[in-house]
This record gives C-alpha cells, structure tokens and sequence, in this order.
C-alpha cells in the first residue's frame, strides 16, 4: 500500500484547484458510496482529487486506480480491509470498470464496513449502468457532461460567468461581463472547448483515440460483440457524422450495414450511453426518455469536426450545441412543428436568417439564431444556452 499512498500524494500534488466543474457542489460528497460516470476525457479524476484536496485529511483518505499494477495481484475488498484496519475513513477509487466483477466486490466492502464511505467513477458507462443494479439502494450515480460554454469561458480563458436559468436565457437577461464579442469565444468552444484537454495541442488526435476505444473496446467488451461489430459502430457513427441531421429510417440502416433490426437498436444504445451519440426522443406519456426516437445527433460539437471536418453541416453543430447544452438540467424533446421542445416552449435554432413562420402558431415559441452576439424580443443568441450550467 505504500507505492498506492506515493502514487495518491504526488496526483494531489499535482492537482489544481482554482475551476471546479458545474457537479462538484451538487454531489453528496458525505454519502456511504458515491459513483460519478462520464464520457472518458470529461474530468471526472479532477474533480475528485479537488475534493480530496480541498476537504479531507491524507492520514485518513486513500485515492487508488483500478487499473494500476496493485490490483494485478491484489483484491480491491482485501485493500479496503486493511485501509479500514488502519482507520480509514474515505476510499477513493478511480475507472473501477477496469476492475473485474468491481459491483460485487464493491457490494461486499459496503455492507462489510458500515463506516467507510467509498467514492468511485467509471468511464466506461456502459459498465457502470449494467454493475449499478448490483448497488441499488447503496449507491448514489451521478452523470458528469463535458464543458458547458461558460465552464469554458473560464477554463480557457479564466472569464467568470454565472449560471442563467431557462427562464432567464429566454428573457434575453444574459450578459456577458468584460466580454464585448461572444461570437469568436463560441465558435472556438464549438471546435475544441467541450473537453478539458482542448488546451493541448494534440486534442484532435486525443478525441479520435477516445472515440476508436470506445467503438473497439468499451461497447464490445460491454456487449460481448465481436471485431466485425466494431467496425459496424464505426460505420454507424460515420452514417450519423455525415448528416444533417440524422433522421433514423432504421430498416434501411440496418441493410446498410448487415445487422438485424434489433440489433440496430441496440447498437445506438450503446453508442448513446457510451457518450458518442444523442437521441433526440418525442414525448410518450410523459416518461422522460421513453419516447421514439425521431433524430440522432453525435453527442457534441467537438466530436462532429473531429469526424467530420470542414464539411462539418452548421445546422447539424446548432442543433448539437443545443441539445447537449440543454439536457443537463432540462427534459429535451422533439416536436412536430419545430426543433425542440422543452416544457412548455417551443424552439426553433437556425442561422441570423432564420425567419419566425415555423413557429407562429405555437404559443410559448423562440427563435434561436447563431451568429448574432444579442437577443430581442422572442429571438435569443444561441451561445446564451451555453450557460445554463
């Protein structure tokens, strides 16, 4: 365990604490277990190690990584024995997917040490989602998104922004101190502002690594699918790249790519829930979630130009930004006359252009136009949705 507590010291070291993410105040940081999942890159290590950092005693906190040479030849329920022998209070464990059969050893040191209180994350989602039902009623999951624009705002360029409400965004109430021209800011966030390793220089060659282990390793080993699956994922992500945007005719695609109806289905669960795709659902007895699937968009911007480049459709990147930025805190849904519908408003989202007739017999309706740095009567800049958390 000593080589774990170096390893624990010089990452706490090394850790930064003047940005926390939109989750950090929201976790029940003091509940017997925590999990917190995420897309992998989105900063899920960061946020825990802050609040190590900025809260806890090293002498009675242990962060490890499931994927470190110790558990080669060492149980995770054995280390939480010991770590508890010598008084230990909070066990952190880091890409507890990597870690075989981790729910049911997790499962076993909760209901072992009734004092110990056991935070993990997980990047694979798949996994997390499919061990959780071996924690329900232990553990609390929370979903960790990537960047929103005003997270941006101040990672890259240490601008401070609040948080706006819906209600707030709608009401044109948004401003943007010491920013004079939004629209440059936003346009760089669209590109590379989602992740936290947008600041490096290999950023695109980073995303494209995450996205091929994802496809290859994440969704197989999940799915227990084979090598000739993986690259139909792949071919499916390319279909949903290249348009604009992707409405499902899901017997033609399943021709398209040699699988059964089914299969398909289930195919773009997995993509979703690995963090690669969005599915945009309609409303069915007003169960969140369980509506029919009337578009498909990757699940953020900076995935469609990594795919997809300069030929990248700008009203497919609108309409991506939209979605991803408003699902954090509001049930997004289709409609049938325009875009989105959240609540009880309608949203139309085009370029500066975008005329209002798609909406005038809708009640509650916004245009939401890119391009334009301010908002008037029912018209709101898109970037303004960007900081909704």
């Amino acid at each position: 365990m000593k080589t774990l507590y170096q390893k624990f010291e010089i990452l706490l070291q090394n850790t930064p604490t003047d940005f926390q993410r939109y989750l950090y105040k929201k976790v029940a940081w003091e509940s017997r277990m925590v999990g917190i999942i995420g897309a992998r890159g989105v900063g899920k290590t960061t946020m825990i190690l802050q609040y190590i950092k900025q809260n806890l005693s090293n002498k009675n906190t242990l962060y490890v990584s499931a994927d470190d040479m110790y558990f080669a030849e060492n149980r995770l329920a054995d280390l939480a024995d010991e770590f508890y022998k010598n008084a230990g209070e909070y066990l952190f464990i880091d890409e507890i997917h990597k870690y075989a059969d981790w729910s049911r050893e997790l499962k076993n040191i909760y209901d072992s040490f009734p004092t110990l209180k056991i935070i993990f994350t997980g990047s694979s989602v798949l996994d997390i989602i499919k061990g959780s039902a071996d924690l329900s009623r232990r553990a609390l999951i929370y979903k960790l998104q990537g960047f929103s624009f005003r997270e941006y705002l101040k990672f890259f360029h240490n601008f401070d922004t609040e948080i706006f409400t819906l209600q707030q965004i709608i009401n044109n109430e948004v401003k943007l101190a010491k920013i004079k021209h939004p629209l440059p800011l936003f346009n760089d966030y669209l590109k590379r502002g989602y992740y936290p390793f947008g600041l490096e220089d290999e950023m695109n060659l980073r995303l494209g690594q995450i996205i091929v282990q994802t496809l290859e390793t994440d969704i197989p080993q999940y799915a227990n699918l084979n090598v000739g699956t993986s690259r139909k994922l792949k071919r499916l992500l390319a279909i949903i790249a290249e348009s604009v945007p992707f409405k499902p005719n899901f017997t033609k695609i399943a021709e398209m790519i040699d699988v059964s109806r089914n299969s398909l289905d289930d195919y773009f669960l997995f993509m979703e829930q690995a963090g690669l795709i969005s599915q945009l659902r309609n409303e069915t007895s007003g169960i969140r979630g369980l509506g029919k699937v009337d578009k498909i968009y990757l699940d953020n911007t900076n995935i469609i130009f990594n795919l997809a480049g300069d030929n990248s459709n700008s009203g497919n990147i609108r309409e991506t930004f939209f979605f991803n930025q408003m699902r954090v805190n509001n049930a997004v849904i289709s409609s049938k006359t325009t875009d989105f519908v959240i609540g009880n408003y309608n949203f139309e989202v085009g370029d500066k252009n975008k005329q209002q007739k798609q909406i005038r017999k809708e009640g509650k309706s916004f245009v939401v136009k890119d391009d334009i740095e301010f908002g008037y009567l029912n018209v709101i800049p898109l970037w303004a949705f960007g900081l909704n958390y």
